[in-house]
Order: C-alpha cells, then sequence, then structure tokens
C-alpha cells in the first residue's frame, strides 16, 4: 500500500514534509511494509480513513498503534495518508479539484509536523485527526484560508435561522481555519480567500448551498480588542463576523498553543515580543481568561 523507497521520498516532498524528517521515514517505511502486523493495521487504518470519501461529517475514528513509544508510534499516521492519497487523489479529480488546491491542501500534513516539532522537538503528527478533513475531501485550502464542509450545530442553526437565514432541506456552511506558518491575515489576503472559495465551491460542490461561514476560535475572544489597536489583522478579522454564542468555558491554553507553540508554558515565562504575544501573556498574568469565539456572516 506504500511507494518503494524512491517514491516515497518524492510523496513525502510534495506533502511538504520537513526536509529533516523524510529519510528516517523512508527507512521507516520499510519497517511498515515488512511487518504483516503493521501491513494489516495500516490496511485497516486507510479503510477507515477513506470509507465515505466526500461524506460531509462522516465519523472517522482512526485507530492508534499499539506500539512501544518511539518514532514510529508518532509518524504511523504519515503513512496512513501516504496510503490514503490514491483515493483522495480520485475524489478530488472527479470533482475537477484543480491540482494546485489539492497539492496545498494536503501540504497541510507537513504543516503538521512542523508544529509538533516546534512543540516537542521532535518527528511526529501533531493532531491526526484533523487531518483525516484533508484527506476525505471535506477540507480545503484557498489562500490564505482553509474551508471545510460542515453542517451546523443546533445552537448555531437557531441563531442562523433567527436571523433570517433558510436552514431547511440540509443547508451547509463553511467553517473558516487560520493555518499556521503562512503569513499574516491580512484583510486582502482574507478578502481574496473569501473570492476563491465562492468560485470554488459554486464550481466543485455546485449541488450544496452554502448559508453561511463560521469561525470557532480563540482569534475571535472580543477581549482581544482591549489589547490591539483598531487597525490590526486580528480585529479586522474578528469584525467581519457576527457574535453566533457567548462561550463560556475557559480555553485558555488556545492562544498559548498558537502563538507561542506550546500550551504547556508557564504563564509568567511568555515572551512579550509582539502586540499579541504581550496581549495573549498580560491577560493571563493578570488573572484573566481567554475564550473561545463563535463568530458567522452570511454567504
Amino acid at each position: 500500500m506504500l511507494p518503494d523507497a524512491d517514491e516515497l521520498a518524492e510523496v513525502l516532498l510534495d506533502l511538504a514534509v520537513p526536509h529533516e524528517d523524510i529519510n528516517a521515514l523512508v527507512r521507516m517505511g520499510r519497517r511498515v511494509t515488512d511487518d504483516p502486523e503493521l501491513l494489516r493495521f495500516l490496511e485497516a487504518s486507510v479503510d477507515e480513513l477513506v470509507r465515505g470519501m466526500g461524506e460531509v461529517g462522516g465519523a472517522v475514528d482512526l485507530p492508534q498503534l499499539d506500539w512501544a513509544s518511539g518514532p514510529l508510534q508518532r509518524c504511523f499516521p504519515v503513512y496512513v495518508f501516504v496510503a490514503a492519497l490514491p483515493y483522495t487523489r480520485a475524489y478530488h479529480r472527479a470533482r475537477g479539484i484543480p491540482d494546485d488546491v489539492s497539492r496545498r491542501t494536503l501540504a497541510d500534513l507537513g504543516r503538521n509536523m512542523a508544529v509538533h516539532r516546534r512543540r516537542h522537538g521532535r518527528a511526529g503528527v501533531q493532531a491526526p485527526w484533523w487531518l483525516t478533513r484533508h484527506f476525505r475531501g471535506e477540507l480545503y485550502q484557498l489562500g490564505r484560508l482553509q474551508f471545510e464542509r460542515t453542517r451546523p450545530g443546533q445552537r448555531t442553526s437557531r441563531t442562523l435561522t433567527a436571523a433570517g437565514l433558510d436552514m431547511s432541506d440540509g443547508a451547509l456552511c463553511l467553517n473558516l481555519h487560520i493555518p499556521d506558518h503562512l503569513g499574516p491575515l491580512s484583510p486582502a489576503a482574507c478578502e481574496r480567500s473569501l473570492a476563491l472559495a465562492a468560485d470554488f465551491f459554486a464550481r466543485h460542490h455546485p449541488e450544496e448551498k452554502f448559508r453561511a461561514a463560521l469561525c470557532h476560535s480563540w482569534l475571535l475572544d472580543a477581549q482581544l480588542k482591549e489589547y490591539l489597536p483598531a487597525g490590526s489583522n486580528i480585529v479586522r478579522f474578528q469584525d467581519r463576523f457576527r457574535i453566533a454564542r457567548e462561550e463560556r468555558e475557559q480555553a485558555d491554553t488556545e492562544p498559548v498553543q498558537f502563538v507561542f507553540g506550546d500550551p504547556e508554558l508557564p504563564i509568567e515565562t511568555l515572551p512579550r515580543r509582539t502586540a499579541v504575544e504581550r496581549a495573549v501573556g498580560d491577560h493571563l498574568r493578570a488573572g484573566r481568561h481567554w475564550y473561545i469565539g463563535h463568530g458567522w456572516f452570511p454567504l
């Protein structure tokens, strides 16, 4: 189910896997293909991943390799995604997805591994569950933002209906995600992404009607406006959205994780080099808390 060593290296490069990890992954790949037990586990994992390809919100539960903790356990999801790649590409071709969109979407595997190394100092896949959306045709990278085909939850649906949107007949929404390591979140970049998305989904998912754009992120916590100027990229991003609901559950580790790379960093050690770093750290050091913001705007 895996390509040979030479082709595997090229596939990993196409998926933006960090260069320093490729040689070790190729060596371990031989171990996977030579071990019947590992190969059976790989096949079962791929079957779970690609079942119901393209379904919105399909439940995927990738099994975790029951193996001694080490690089193979941390990196095994890489082989699952590589082995699933022919299924993903076939789905993309059937939908007419442009090659550049497919490539940039699936390159989130490499970004995820870069985040893992930043946090832990070694190779691994930080959040395999997150990448299942990319490899199942639920999520696409279009410019600065990622767009996930999704069904809104009951509370959000009630909010949208109360605002006058027709949420009957299985209406869908697009969840907006802001990938790391991709430059500033400028208004121009966001406008370009939204324009790309309008054309993309009308062209490649014409049977689906997307009523609203949603975003669930610490970047939508209104408290950020206490620290950042009105013209900052984050505040201008917030201003695109209407409030869907207020969150009461504290999420202090979210901004620490995304701004500083490690959610477990002690609050007193957080740097103050940028306006966002100062906002996140000073807020927590003052004994206050951060929350996930839930926003939407009509499409």
